[in-house]
């Protein structure tokens, strides 16, 4: 036997007792996994019925919790949930007092600086006053004139009241004179008929009688002319009397415009938004400031059209500031606005040309702020705010109204079938 015959017999008996072991491992290894698979089988029977039954009862409590949610959400909302109508289209706002010079001018000085607290009638702004200081005196100096004018021709007067003294003596004198000469004409006539007096010697008193009448008429005219001379005077009194009353206007027109040298505050608040400068010159109307009255800020909140049917003044409000989180602020319903935001705007809208596009309009609601001191420190105009407004007191408010309105239109049908 050759040496390569019994290797291959040596390597044969190697190899058998190998694959004997292997089939035995492989046997092995399914008898386990056939057992797993019966401990698994097994244990999802008996678990198949236990978590059926709770996935059941897990999904009866959520429907359960979900049906209790949303009738509790119902019952809520008709009776509570939809009287409080919100906003968050809201805002504080105050009524600011801009500050504008009445007359033109140099600023000659500015006493308050920005932000600063100020109260009602205190200086704001100083314009120079020299010019209208001598105006003031010029139109005071025109006063004085008129015065002494009108004083003078008072003296004229007084004057001129001897002179109608004295022309009322002449007059009488004259009127004596006249009288005189008449009688002594009348009393030579008959004697010049009879022949104890010469013609002429009446000739010469009928002349004398003449010219004492020519006398007396001068003298009552001299004594009218003296008295509308006194007339004429009054008048002058008068005409100078007016001039000082019209220079008396125009200094106190000229004393306004002084007063307006010096700006002051309308209302107490804040002063904001300053733009004047020392040194500047400022025309009458010119924006300098503005002065904001924090203590009567209000709250603008504008609300749906389909939210103010049972809106009336004086409901509570709550009000809630982005700026003061978790602060709830109250209030109440001061007024109503009598028009829509777009009818009061620039442009109002044309609804009548064009395409239609219906858009929910929106109503201002003035609401009043009812906060202390301490909040009011901190809120400024143009907050932004959340708002609500509490209509239980009025929830009837839309049935009324539809009530009245059909027994209105049952009253007419009947008058028109009658």
């Amino acid at each position: 036997m050759s040496d390569q015959a019994i290797t291959d017999k040596e390597e044969d008996r190697t190899d058998k007792p190998d694959d004997g072991k292997n089939k035995d491992r492989k046997d092995g290894d399914k008898k386990d996994d056939n057992k797993d698979d019966n401990k698994d089988g097994k244990k999802d029977e008996k678990m198949s019925p236990e978590r059926k039954r709770k996935m059941r009862l897990v999904l009866v409590v959520v429907g359960i919790v979900v049906l209790l949610g949303v009738l509790g959400w119902v019952l809520y909302y008709n009776l509570h949930g939809k009287f409080f109508e919100k906003t968050d289209d809201a805002y504080l706002e105050a009524d600011a007092v801009t500050i504008s010079p009445k007359i033109g001018g140099y600023v000659e000085e500015v006493l308050v600086r920005d932000n600063q607290d100020v109260q009602a009638g205190q200086p704001l702004v100083r314009i120079d006053p020299r010019d209208y200081r001598a105006q003031a005196e010029q139109y005071q100096a025109q006063i004085d004139i008129a015065h002494a004018n009108a004083d003078a021709v008072r003296a004229q007067i007084a004057e001129q009241e001897s002179v109608v003294d004295q022309a009322r003596a002449q007059l009488a004198a004259a009127r004596d004179n006249a009288a005189f000469a008449a009688g002594e004409a009348r009393r030579y006539a008959p004697l010049t008929e009879i022949g104890a007096e010469n013609a002429q010697t009446l000739a010469a008193r009928r002349n004398d009688a003449d010219q004492s009448a020519r006398q007396v008429a001068a003298q009552r005219a001299a004594l009218e002319n003296a008295q509308k001379r006194i007339v004429s005077l009054q008048a002058q009194v008068r005409q100078a009397e007016a001039q000082a009353g019209s220079a008396q206007a125009q200094l106190k027109a000229a004393e306004v415009n002084l007063q307006s040298t010096t700006l002051t505050a309308s209302v107490a608040g804040r002063v904001g938004d300053s733009s004047v400068r020392v040194g500047q010159f400022v025309q009458p109307g010119t924006r300098l400031m503005s002065v904001v009255p924090l203590n009567t800020m209000y709250v603008g909140a504008n609300f749906k059209e389909t939210q103010i049917g049972r809106m009336r003044v004086g409901q509570p409000v709550e009000i809630e500031v982005d700026a003061l989180p978790g602060l709830k602020l109250h209030g109440h319903v001061d007024s109503v606005s009598p028009g829509t935001g777009a009818q009061f705007s620039l442009m109002p809208p044309e609804n009548a040309t064009g395409n239609f596009t219906k858009i929910v309009q929106r109503v201002p609601v003035r609401v009043a702020l009812d906060a202390g001191p301490d909040a009011r420190r901190v809120l400024v105009p143009g907050l932004s705010l959340k708002v609500v407004v509490d209509t239980r007191n009025a929830k009837d408010a839309i049935k009324d109204i539809k009530k009245k309105e059909e027994d209105r239109t049952e009253r007419r049908q009947d008058g028109a079938q009658r």
